[in-house]
């Protein structure tokens, strides 16, 4: 499995707007084949930050959502909100268990 994660500062006053990009792409990406998950939350405690969280089978599916439309518009869009840098991370996951 792969997991990707990371962090983005938007403009407050976009806030709405960014949000409901986010939801646009979160609903896009779930439905390709591989995507185990695929989350865009609001920090509660600041407003102008969003976390990202994706959840991937496998290399071949991540590369496919590579390719989509839709994050092709959403990376073109993302700009008009985004204030600062941005953080992301990958995570090659050997095992995974509920605690």
């Amino acid at each position: 499995m792969i997991v990707i994660a990371g962090t983005v500062r938007i403009d407050v006053a976009r806030r709405d707007e960014a949000l409901a990009l986010a939801q646009w792409i979160s609903d896009a990406s779930e439905t390709e084949p591989g995507c185990l998950g695929y989350r865009i939350y609001a920090d509660l405690a600041d407003p102008a930050t969003l976390f990202i969280f994706e959840q991937w089978t496998d290399e071949a599916a991540l590369q496919a959502h590579f390719e989509t439309e839709h994050l092709r518009q959403f990376q073109a869009r993302l700009p008009e909100f985004v204030v600062g840098p941005m953080s992301i991370e990958r995570f090659d996951v050997l095992r995974r268990e509920r605690l």
